[in-house]
């Protein structure tokens, strides 16, 4: 290879420019010179090439995003190791990251920020669905294309839902900072709520142009996710509306128990949003107490210090340290040997302070106490984390109803702020919900599932969606086909309906067809799971004979697998019957002729229009018709109205005779004599016509006239 040629990728993939650059790799737009498509071609850096737990998150990468197929998952094609690095092959997407438009237009329209929400929840639904987690949801891993379509990208730190693999260190968290859940910073099991999580950091930033948190370092960030509440999206920009501030705050739920349960359920309330419609989630309380005591690591890992690299993006996936409950060790520096004897007197007195004080927290054999937080107003799982959180036991009881306060806490004991020793229990009284009254549940069958859980909602109940593939092509997408409790049953306000849906197949594009054989687009359909419908022929002069004009859906229209694809077929170039009534049949014979046609037929027809009596009266097929230009054509001449033709020849004519092409032949006769003859007339065409036709016989009926 030659120093201005450019590099070529296992002998396939020719690199044209650079498109991207990430915290571990950079992305090229590259040609697949096999099959002759751009595509987008991400290159480790080589500095992590040979490490071997960035190789196995790339192969990890590859192998996540190969195996879903999605409209808003950005597909790979094929992964690799050239040149001393790896790379991932991946469709090339015309458009820009969301990272660039947020930057560029922030804040957007909140129909458009829920519009690119959905689609991003589309994605994570159908990950979530095929067991992998992303883990690393941000605006410069979503494309919008410029159609307006949603693509995620990048499962580079995507890992199977109840997976153990490890493919970072011990103490490290992997992801972005700005995005990521609080689970993920204090190192513990995540699974899809983290995503959903980390959705509602986009959201939050798409509205309000900032992200809920910011810091100088990944690690004070992290501490902010995990402890500390963010502004409401209100207070930023107050155009906001109340129902969509609602969803953000309930996605971004410290508690995973308190966000959404699922991204489908996430997308089903931003489509509520979007459609004017009242959503599901609930107002936020309070902000609750810091959700774990954290102090930051003091020692960065040498990866974090690469990650925050001037060469690297702000918002690089990084592997950052597990916040954890450490002490910083404080460091008695001496800086003269004068300070010696003062140093040695200094640190008996912090060692005796240190003893006696460790002595009341629970060390060198003392008891520990802990202050009891104040949880009264706190909801029933925020005060049970809180106090499991500071190594107290919960004691749960519940108390009066309340239809303000219910599921808050309304009392406790001990008090808040008193000690008692670690590990001893806390009782927590829980308010109660007012009475429920039951309610009928409506039949659902054969609604859409958006139809269904708004009519769910609407009456009072919570919604769980059951996803089920189509059995048949005639179960369409989103139906509900069944629900648990049954329609006309009484349940209690609040309680879950179960609602099993038609998840149905991916749509795919209609292949183009056009030019193609009738048997090879026959083939072609077949091949692609769909079904050969209705074929229809029509003349065209741009298409040729046997071929497809057109299809119906058209190319490129998305559908259904199994749906019909119907075929119109060429009949090759044809050529128009002009209008040819009133002509004499020698012009009649020049247009035809000019136009392709030699096959001309004469016939005759009676009329009692005298001036129509030896001109045409119509042809045979009708003037607008298109035919192929070797049709046979029948001119038909008017003739009076009897069948026969009676020629009265003058007295001094000396004659009677037959009328034909070539004159008028006779017998003599005596002078003054009138002879009547009955003829038959034959006709023939000028030489260049190249056709001879006869006349009627007896009993001819023209077309289209009755006998």
């Amino acid at each position: 290879m030659t120093s201005n040629q450019p590099p070529i990728y296992n002998g396939r993939y020719e690199l044209r420019s650079q498109i991207a650059r990430g915290g571990t790799a950079q992305v090229y737009l590259a040609r697949d010179l096999v099959l002759d498509r751009p595509v987008a071609l991400k290159v480790l850096f080589p500095e992590f090439a040979t490490d071997h737990l960035f190789v196995e998150r790339f192969r990890r990468e590859a192998q996540a995003a190969a195996n879903l197929s999605h409209p808003n998952i950005v597909p790979v094609f094929d992964w690799g190791e050239s040149d001393s690095s790896y790379f991932i092959v991946m469709e090339y997407i015309d458009g820009e990251p969301l990272s660039a438009i947020i930057k560029a237009e922030a804040p957007l329209a909140t129909a458009q920020a829920a519009s690119i929400g959905i689609g991003i929840a589309k994605a994570l639904s159908y990950a979530h669905r095929h067991g992998v987690v992303h883990r690393d949801v941000k605006p410069s891993n979503v494309l919008i294309t410029t159609d307006g379509q949603v693509k995620v990208t990048d499962f580079g730190i995507a890992r199977a839902i109840g997976s153990d693999e490890q493919v970072t260190q011990t103490g490290l968290v992997m992801g972005t900072a700005t995005y990521f859940s609080p689970e993920q910073a204090q190192g513990l099991p995540v699974d899809g709520r983290s995503d959903i999580y980390s959705l509602g950091v986009v959201l939050y930033e798409m509205v309000t142009g900032q992200p809920p948190f910011s810091g100088d370092n990944p690690v004070a960030i992290a501490y902010q996710h995990v402890r500390e509440q963010p502004p409401m999206p209100r207070s930023l920009v107050p155009e906001i509306p109340v129902d969509l501030e609602t969803i953000i705050m309930q996605a971004m739920a410290k508690i995973p128990g308190e966000r959404y349960g699922t991204a489908q359920e996430l997308q089903a309330d931003l489509e509520r949003f979007v459609q004017g419609i009242r959503v599901a989630a609930m107002p936020a309380p309070a902000a609750t107490e810091a959700i774990s005591q954290t102090t930051v690591a003091s020692d960065q890992t040498q990866l974090l210090q690469k990650a925050e690299s001037p060469s690297r993006p702000p918002d690089a996936t990084i592997a950052a340290p597990v916040l954890r409950e450490e002490a910083v060790k404080p460091k008695v520096k001496t800086n003269a040997a004068r300070w010696a004897s003062a140093a040695v007197v200094l640190l008996l007195l912090l060692g005796l302070i240190g003893y006696f004080g460790g002595r009341n927290l629970g060390y060198f054999g003392g008891t520990k106490f802990t202050k009891v937080p104040d949880l009264v107003g706190k909801n029933r799982s925020a005060a049970v984390a809180i106090l499991r959180n500071d190594g107290l036991q919960p004691v749960v009881s519940f108390g009066k109803p309340s239809k303000v306060d219910a599921g808050k806490v309304s009392a406790q004991n001990p008090k808040a702020y008193s000690e008692v020793r670690s590990g001893g229990q806390v009782a927590i009284v829980i308010a109660s919900l007012e009475k429920i009254k039951n309610i009928k549940v409506p039949r659902l069958k054969g609604d859409n599932e958006l139809q269904a859980s708004n009519q769910l909602i609407s009456d009072g109940f919570k919604v769980k969606v059951h996803l089920v593939p189509a059995s048949s092509s005639s179960e369409k997408q989103g139906t509900v086909i069944g629900q648990n409790p049954s329609a006309g049953s009484m349940k209690p306000q609040r309680s879950t309906v179960v609602l099993t849906v038609i998840e149905g197949a991916n749509q795919i594009p209609v292949p183009n067809l056009t030019n193609m054989s009738q048997l090879e687009a026959g083939a072609d359909i077949s091949k692609d799971k769909f079904v050969l419908g209705n074929v229809t022929y029509q003349f065209s002069s741009a298409v040729t004979r046997n071929n497809v004009i057109s299809t119906s859906p058209a190319a490129g229209v998305k559908v259904f697998p199994g749906s019909t694809i119907n075929l119109v077929i060429s009949k090759g170039a044809g050529v128009t019957i002009p209008p040819l009534t009133g002509y004499s049949f020698a012009q009649a014979t020049q247009a035809l002729q000019s136009i392709g046609i030699s096959r001309i037929q004469e016939r005759y027809a009676p009329t009692a229009i005298a001036g129509a009596i030896g001109n045409v009266l119509y042809t045979s097929p009708a003037a607008g018709r298109v035919v192929p230009p070797g049709s046979q054509i029948i001119v038909v001449i008017g003739i009076q109205s009897n069948s026969s033709t009676t020629t009265a020849v003058p007295s001094n004519s000396g004659s009677s005779g037959t009328r034909g092409s070539s004159g008028t032949q006779g017998s003599s006769g005596n002078s003054g004599t009138t002879t009547t003859t009955t003829t038959t007339t034959t006709t023939t065409l000028p030489s260049n016509s190249g056709t001879t036709t006869t006349g009627p016989g007896p009993g001819f009926v023209p077309p289209g006239h009755a006998k």
